[in-house]
């Protein structure tokens, strides 16, 4: 039998600065979230002592509200690391989306008002 290959779930550019901790660290560190899906998200960040394997605890706002995410470490470089959630239930996966929706959404945004401008001065 064969094993299929997973396909990458669909990813959403953003910059969404994030605290992280491993999940049996008692201080924060900084990073960016720069791409996001339902499965993972790409972490920038200058921490060098993150290897694949490692759990973390991520926090981040969302419209005024704070979310924490755990995920785990799938591989590093020397930008950031991928990262794939570990939702505990369908709150934390519904956490993503929501996320994900105001990404959407404010990109969304954005492109009226440009669209809008441009008709203005066409």
């Amino acid at each position: 039998m064969q094993e299929t290959a997973k396909k990458p779930a669909k990813r959403l550019p953003l910059v969404l600065k994030v605290d992280f901790r491993k999940s049996y660290a008692r201080q924060d560190s900084k990073g960016v979230l720069k791409n996001i899906s339902l499965t993972g998200a790409f972490l920038e960040t200058n921490i060098d002592d993150l290897a694949p394997e490692d759990k973390l605890i991520i926090t981040f706002q969302v419209s005024e509200r704070q979310r924490k995410m755990t995920g785990t470490v799938i591989w590093k470089n020397k930008d950031g690391c991928g990262i794939e959630f570990q939702p505990f239930n369908k709150r934390d996966t519904q956490i993503v989306d929501d996320l994900m929706y105001f990404v959407e959404t404010k990109r969304e945004c954005r492109k009226e008002v440009l669209d809008n401008i441009l008709k203005q001065v066409a």
